[in-house]
């Protein structure tokens, strides 16, 4: 993959991002879920004296200047002042949660997350943002491991995402295959993010705990 960077003469540095935008595409934010292994509404849990979704919405709105919160609960959200939709189909899980985002922005492209992911580098996602032309989807790949949550789909997903919902399997990462998608590699990804930080997310409340410890918190995404 090293080899395959140098050949496209990709300047991987993250200064070459430091004041990047990009107005053509969405960031969108899942904050659908039940929270049912955290007890409470885990996007609006503290770390480092922020809520994990003020974390997110901090990092993508220096990134996207539109952003998109998909919730069935909008009234926890209205502090953030950032438009909101609901799930089109209620119950689906994250699926759900991408097909309505997709449905709804505005822009041919989103980029997206889940709320809970409190250490997201905007230098990896304006990298996966910024290669992201002529593909249907953009999604980080470590070994067998796929980041369906913390990837870019365009709207032309739309169709095959709403027959995976027909069929009732309801995964994503079953409609890669059907997808045109530019995976992003764990040597690309270490680039920006070396510890690998971005996809750490939040399933309890120990997990809070962790997560503040100066391991994590030793320097900014």
């Amino acid at each position: 993959m090293k080899q395959f960077l140098s050949e496209m003469n990709i300047n991987t540095g993250s200064s070459n991002y430091s004041a990047r935008t990009f107005e053509n595409v969405t960031g969108v934010i899942l904050a659908g879920g039940k929270s049912s292994r955290f007890g409470r509404n885990k996007a609006l849990e503290k770390i480092d004296g922020m809520t994990l979704i003020e974390r997110v919405c901090s990092i993508f709105s220096s990134v996207f200047p539109q952003l998109l919160v998909v919730t069935n609960s909008p009234d926890e959200y209205v502090f953030l002042n950032i438009p909101i939709t609901g799930d089109i189909i209620q119950g689906l899980g994250p699926i759900g949660g991408i097909y309505s985002g997709l449905c709804s922005m505005k822009t041919q492209a989103g980029f997206f997350v889940a709320c809970d992911m409190p250490y997201l580098n905007r230098d990896l996602i304006c990298y996966m943002t910024d290669i992201s032309g002529g593909y249907d989807a953009v999604v980080p790949k470590i070994d067998w491991m796929l980041e369906p949550l913390h990837a870019l789909y365009t709207r032309k997903c739309i169709p095959e995402i709403g027959t995976e919902i027909e069929s009732h399997k309801r995964q994503i990462i079953n409609c890669f295959s059907r997808f045109n998608v530019r995976y992003v590699y764990e040597d690309e990804i270490r680039m920006f993010d070396p510890e690998v930080r971005s996809f750490l997310n939040i399933n309890n409340p120990g997990d809070i705990a962790k997560m503040q410890h100066p391991r994590y918190l030793h320097y900014e995404s």
